[in-house]
Parts: structure tokens; sequence; C-alpha cells
């Protein structure tokens, strides 16, 4: 966890050394000259402090002991005052003391760490289940269990920091590349459950201030668990190198009161509802054109650009042969399923209306005026 929190503290380091003593520490996140662990909001994470006092307190001990007797064996024994070696006997108590007592030092540094660390795991009778999925380069939330069930949604750094980072003179912000669209919300006092996967890489969900991180792999399952004394905004990142975007994956966790977090949940459930798209709705290209204007703003800008021209290795959607086809097979495969070994990701996460209208959105901008249109029964179609 140390290393983590220095890898939050450095993730902010990007602008000028004037703009970065305008900066001051984030609540919930790191601080400005940072060097210990985030402040604690939950059991784990102080019996993780705890534990780490501990143990540098006790290899301290061991190391001023043992560097200390052979200094002080090497400075009063040595030749030139006049010692003389000597062969000696080992006596059967040197060499019982030698074994047990570092048998000892372990055991007394395992059996609390043991603990520390089986309380981590036990993430039975939890009162809320959360799925997060990573991918390249977001978090996706699914609410499984407990109140919000059904709630789901993708978490996606906030658009102006990714031009920030771009532009290569951000603002000096406390919150640089650690703030999100949609963060995950969660009810203060109540136990979380995490479970942890991932649909690419290998990412890692972490928090340093609740003591939690948890890799995310495709195909397997992990879980963890938290449960937030107080409320308030913290912060964490993907805490595995998991693409080049890999400084642009942060998280975001809102830990709330129970009536807000109840309140939070009426509004997400009416706004579900109001999004609740039928795929056989026949749309037009105008409001479908609109729709996907938002699609494209939180998932494929930071790629493909605001100008639709790409950048490097990511080929352009303006003016692309693929985007402007009539026959919308080939477009469609590749949302589905991705392309380039995965330089495109595959986009089956979002629904059949959104990837009709991202794809729309495509096919009539920038110079790509082709009034062409993808219903969503066609991604439907093509899901099949």
């Amino acid at each position: 966890m140390c290393a983590a929190a220095t890898t939050l503290t450095l993730g902010l380091g990007a602008w000028t050394t004037v703009a970065a003593q305008k900066v001051n520490d984030l609540p919930g996140g790191p601080a400005v000259n940072q060097l210990n662990f985030a402040p604690p909001v939950t059991r784990i994470a102080e019996e993780q402090h705890w534990l780490h006092w501990f143990m540098m307190a006790l290899c301290a001990v061991i190391f001023v002991i043992v560097f200390g007797v052979m200094f002080y064996s090497i400075l009063k024994h040595r030749k030139s005052v006049g010692h003389k070696s000597q062969v000696l006997a080992e006596p059967i108590w040197v060499e019982l003391g030698w074994t047990i007592v570092p048998l000892l030092i372990v055991i007394g540094m395992a059996l609390p760490a043991t603990k520390v660390l089986v309380a981590q795991k036990d993430t039975t009778n939890s009162d809320l289940t959360i799925k997060a999925t990573g991918m390249q380069w977001k978090w996706g939330y699914d609410y499984i269990k407990g109140e919000g069930e059904g709630i789901a949604f993708l978490s996606t750094l906030d658009n102006a920091h990714r031009e920030m980072s771009n532009s290569g003179k951000p603002e000096a912000i406390d919150n640089y590349l650690l703030k999100v669209d949609n963060p995950l919300v969660v009810p203060v006092g109540k136990k979380i459950r995490i479970i942890t996967t991932a649909n690419d890489v290998i990412h890692a969900w972490m928090v340093p201030a609740f003591g939690v991180k948890q890799d995310a792999i495709p195909g397997f399952v992990r879980d963890t668990w938290f449960r937030a004394e107080k409320t308030g905004d913290f912060y964490g990142q993907c805490a595995e190198l998991c693409g080049k975007e890999h400084a642009y994956m942060p998280i975001h966790v809102k830990v709330v009161t129970a009536e807000q977090y109840s309140a939070w949940v009426g509004e997400q459930q009416k706004a579900m509802a109001a999004l609740a798209d039928d795929p056989s709705r026949v749309w037009t290209v105008t409001d479908l054109a609109k729709r996907g204007e938002s699609v494209y703003a939180a998932n494929c800008v930071a790629c493909h650009q605001a100008n639709g021209k790409g950048a490097g290795p990511i080929k352009p959607l303006d003016g692309s042969a693929v985007v402007t086809a009539g026959d919308h097979g080939a477009f469609i495969n590749i949302m589905l399923n991705g392309a380039a070994g995965g330089a495109m990701p595959a986009w089956k996460q979002l629904s059949d209306t959104e990837l009709a209208a991202v794809m729309t959105y495509a096919k009539n901008n920038w110079s790509n005026q082709t009034n062409q249109i993808v219903q969503p029964a066609d991604v439907v179609a093509a899901r099949k």
C-alpha cells in the first residue's frame, strides 16, 4: 500500500514546479509531499497502518542489535589491538538460541499479519455487493445485491482533465486526473463487497484510504470489501500497468449518509427507467446522432479526438471507409469485438441503442455527411 500511495502522489506531478506549489492536499486522496499511507477511514486500513509501524519498529530494533553487536566485535576484538583468533566449541545453547529466537520473532510478526489478512478476505455478511469491471480505460459498476440492485454505469475520467493532460499545461488543481463523470456511491457504515473482474487486460481496483487493492483479471472473479466509517470523497487509481491510458483510469468513491444514499438510488432508478430504450424502436438520423454525441464524448473522444482525426496509431474516423460504407456490418463488428489486436477495444458493454447512436454520429459528423443510420435492431442482429 505504501508504494501505491506513492504512485498516486507521483501521478499528480505532471505540471511545473511553480504550478505544483499551488496544489493543496486532496481530502480522501494524495497529499502534497506525501510520505506515509493515506489517512485511514476503515478499520482494515487502521490495522494496516499499525502493522506497518509494528514491523518497522521490530526491524529497526533487530537492525540496531545485530549491527551494534557486529561493530562492537569489530572494534573491540580487532587484530590491531592485540586480539588473536580462537577456535571455540559451539555450545548447544548457541545453536538453540539462533534457531528459537528467530522463530519466535517470525511468529510474533506472522500472528498479527495473519489476523489482518484473514479479515481482509472475509467478505461474508455484506450489506451491498458491487461488481467493478476494469476495461481500457474506465471502470464499470454493477450493483448486484442490496439497496440499489440493478443500477449500472460506467465511470470515466472527466474529459476536461484529459484535455488538460493532452495540452501539456494542466491547471494546478487538487484532483488532477482523479475526477470522474460518475463516482461510485456507497452508504457510510455499511459493509461493501467489491467483486472485481476485467474484460480485456489485468487491472487493479485500489483505494488507499480504504486499505483496498484487488486485481481485476479477465475470466476470473476476485473480491474484497470495505466499511467506510466517515462520509466524504475518496480516490484511487488502477494499480496495474494496463496499457497506454493507464494514467487515465481513476477511481472515485463517494461515501454518503444512509438517507443520501437512498435518495441517490431513487434518482438513478428514475434515470435508468427514462433511458431504458426499446431496441426495436426506429429512430431518425437527427435524434440518434444527437444521442451518439454524448456517447462519443464519454467513450471515444480520448483516442479518436473531438475532430475524429485520431492520433498516432489511432485510426481516424473522419473519412474512414469503414465508417462511411453503406454496409454497416464491418463497422458493427469492430464495435462489438474490437480490432487491431485490442488497440481498438470491444464495446459490448454499451447498450444496443448506444452503439447504434455512436455509429450514426460518426457516419454523420465531420466530413462524413452520409445521412446513413444504424438502427439498434441492426446491433441486436449482429450480437446473435
